[in-house]
């Protein structure tokens, strides 16, 4: 026994000394190809071009002492949670190459002002070569802007006048004061405002997704605001209305902004009305109308996207500013702040309401209605399916719980004979010779385990 213990130790010194080797050797292979492949490619400057609406083209000159395994595209957008990455197709050869890849808009989307970020990424074997990147800021070129300054916003308009863009500048700077008065945030990063004075190009820029009835819309990932603001109301009291609105957007964004939860859209859009125009006396028209007739809306409703039907669509934003001017009127000032507050900690939107008001916020849409002495809205949704026909003879029970006979003449029911079991057939195979040969087969494995583990015991 003694001399098999010493066999074994020495046959586990061996087997250690064959780790340490294999681990060693597993060392040098992997270091020395990512030395020799340092140099694999040499990039050249890489360029970024765009085609509005078309396509945005990234090309990088590079110079191969090899075939690169796997050639990738790593494009960064603001806001993403890291970039995009599209594979493409690696060249066949070595030397002076281009990699080229073609981003195609017409089957995406992108908001023109957006800043990518782009950079080259090959793999050879297990090593990895990153080039240089490149930006690029896409921009809509099918218009000469026009621009103005000030100290935090910037104005762009193609259509009107100087006068025009100096006006939309003085109400727009207007606009981010009352909303960081308002949120308590101040706001440091430029931000920029296109305004469109045709409805085509405008929803051209928002992109095909685009819902009915929209005037406005801020992408606060991108700090860029796009209203639509036509010819015959370039001098229109609404433009006084529409710039605040959508800066209010971006200001509540900062002030609520964390990685977990946004907001109801009730609440944004109600606030951006509220600042912009208040709860005028249409908005109240509406409110009470549909208060009237049951047709008010939930605000557990209106937590997304708003109906599309204009009707209702203009419904949804009048009940938006219509309870946060309860909201104000009933807790002050101070049940916003806490409100916001509640939201920047990205809590869900009872726990945001039970923190300011002390009530959920279905609790909140209750007491809001009763306040305006709303009649009980007539919910829809999936409800039983009719009963159908009855079929001839039948006298059971309907799903819908009646008794039903058809007036065709009840057909005697009888019992289906029972299916006779399959007769045994020649062509059937016998799988008597192979369960034979499983058992043999497995006391002959049997009989070598034992035999082994006797010998094992004997000592030499």
């Amino acid at each position: 026994m003694i001399a098999e213990r010493r066999r074994i130790r020495a046959a586990l010194g061996r087997s250690a000394v064959a780790v340490v080797l294999v681990l060693a050797s597993s060392f040098v292979a992997i270091a020395a190809p990512a030395a020799v492949l340092a140099s694999s490619a040499t990039f050249g400057t890489p360029t970024a071009s765009a085609s509005f609406g078309k396509q945005i083209a990234f090309d990088q000159p590079v110079e191969l002492s090899a075939v690169p395994d796997r050639v990738e595209l790593l494009v960064s957008s603001p806001g993403g949670l890291g970039p995009n990455v599209t594979e493409v197709k690696a060249p066949t050869g070595a030397g002076s190459q281009t990699l080229h890849y073609a981003l195609d808009l017409t089957e995406g989307h992108i908001y023109p002002n957006t800043k990518l970020t782009a950079q080259w990424r090959l793999t050879f074997g297990t090593a990895i070569e990153l080039g240089p990147s490149v930006s690029l800021l896409y921009s809509d070129t099918r218009f000469q802007w026009k621009t103005k300054t000030g100290s935090l916003v910037t104005i762009h308009w193609y259509d009107g006048d100087d006068a025009f863009g100096t006006r939309a500048l003085a109400i727009a700077e207007k606009g981010v004061q009352t909303a960081e008065t308002a949120f308590g945030v101040t706001e440091t990063e430029p931000i920029d405002f296109f305004v469109y004075a045709d409805q085509t190009p405008f929803y051209d820029a928002l992109g095909p997704a685009t819902r009915e009835n929209v005037g406005g819309e801020a992408v606060a990932e991108i700090r860029t605001l796009f209203a639509l603001i036509t010819q015959d109301e370039v001098d229109a009291s609404w433009v006084s209305i529409v710039i605040p609105h959508e800066l209010t957007h971006l200001v509540f964004n900062t002030a609520v902004k964390n990685p977990y939860h946004f907001p109801p859209r009730w609440l944004n859009e109600g606030l951006a009305v509220y600042l912009s125009q208040g709860y005028d006396s249409d908005d109240q028209g509406r409110v009470s109308d549909a208060a009237s007739a049951g047709q008010l809306i939930p605000l557990t409703g209106l937590i997304g996207q708003f109906p599309t039907d204009q009707d209702r669509f203009y419904l949804a934003y009048a009940e938006s500013v219509a309870s946060v001017d309860y909201l104000v009127r009933t807790y002050g000032k101070a049940a916003v702040d806490r409100l916001i507050a509640a939201y920047a900690t990205g809590v869900t939107d009872d726990a945001a309401f039970q923190a300011a008001i002390g009530m959920t916020m279905s609790a909140f849409d209750t007491a809001w209605q009763q306040s305006i002495h709303a009649e009980p809205a007539v919910r829809t949704g999936p409800q039983p399916a009719p009963a159908g026909p009855v079929p001839p003879g039948w006298t059971g029970t309907t799903p819908g719980g009646t008794t039903g006979a058809s007036q065709a003449p009840a057909a005697p029911i009888t019992a289906a004979p029972a299916p006779a079991a399959p007769a045994a057939s020649s062509a059937s195979p016998d799988m008597t010779p192979v369960v034979i040969v499983l058992v043999l087969a497995g006391l002959v494995i049997g009989a070598a385990a034992v035999w082994l583990s006797r010998r094992r015991r004997v000592a030499p």
